[in-house]
């Protein structure tokens, strides 16, 4: 007797976005591999107007000779014009609208520039991570995403809802070595606080050895090279560091959602 294997199940995901600054690769390589699984992936922003990326990192305007490692890849350039150019990126929810209810999973993008603090910081964005941490509901946050997913507070306990969490973030020497390369010209733009995220999320759980840096971020990984990048899957939370780890974290992401 033969078993037909399961359907596909399609899941609604929901990808926050500041009005500017969202890393591009963080944000379309994800939303690409999702909707090729058949996922529907829905926006949204503080004015419920479209969003638009980090044109600096898009475009490597401004940064030099470390232009080809600092920008995105063709790949997610590619992805974001996809992205940017589809009806649920074109068409997003206003923050103030959601019901976290209506999403099965969230995903948390990161990002540089100072425009993002407006993600960063949204008191309702984190009161529904917290609902989402409370019920135990999918959860993958890449970069500063693990900072937006840090400041957000179990109104159980009153603590980070990472507290008792394995996590990873962008580390502090990856943060420190990309101003280090650029502040003659850029200044302050790769401290996006003058605290590193790695040393933020870090004194919001409850102990430091819950902070895992993962093997030396090298190489950027790829479609066909997953491997070269890291992701910490901690029950329903999924954590990476930045763009070079972004196809490992959606591949992962995938996995959380079947």
């Amino acid at each position: 007797m033969s078993v037909s294997p399961l359907p596909n199940i399609k899941r609604k995901v929901l990808i926050p976005l500041p009005d500017y600054g969202f890393d591009p690769t963080e944000a379309a390589i994800p939303w690409s591999l999702l909707t090729a699984n058949g996922h529907e992936v829905y926006f949204a922003t503080p004015s419920g107007y479209s969003s638009m990326c980090d044109m600096r990192i898009l475009r490597g305007t401004g940064l030099g000779i470390w232009k080809p490692f600092l920008m995105a890849g063709t790949k997610a350039s590619l992805e974001y014009n996809y992205m940017s150019n589809s009806d649920t990126f074109c068409n997003p929810y206003k923050y103030t609208s959601l019901h976290p209810e209506e999403f099965d999973a969230l995903l948390l993008p990161g990002g540089h520039d100072k425009a993002i603090k407006e993600y960063l910081e949204s008191p309702i964005l984190q009161e529904i991570i917290a609902d989402y941490f409370v019920n135990s509901r999918p959860v993958a946050a890449i970069c500063h995403g693990v900072l937006l997913v840090a400041r957000s507070m179990n109104p159980l306990t009153q603590k980070s809802v990472l507290f008792n969490y394995k996590t990873t973030a962008l580390l502090t020497k990856q943060e420190r070595m990309a101003y280090q390369l650029t502040r003659l010209w850029l200044k302050d733009y790769y401290l996006t606080y003058p605290i590193s995220v790695q040393d933020e999320v870090t004194s919001l759980l409850a102990s430091p050895s819950q902070f895992i840096e993962g093997p030396l971020p090298m190489l950027k990984d790829s479609i066909t090279h997953p491997e070269r990048g890291f992701s910490l899957l901690d029950r329903h939370y999924l954590s990476a560091r930045w763009p070079g780890d972004v196809y490992h974290f959606a591949n992962a992401f995938l996995e959380m959602l079947k």
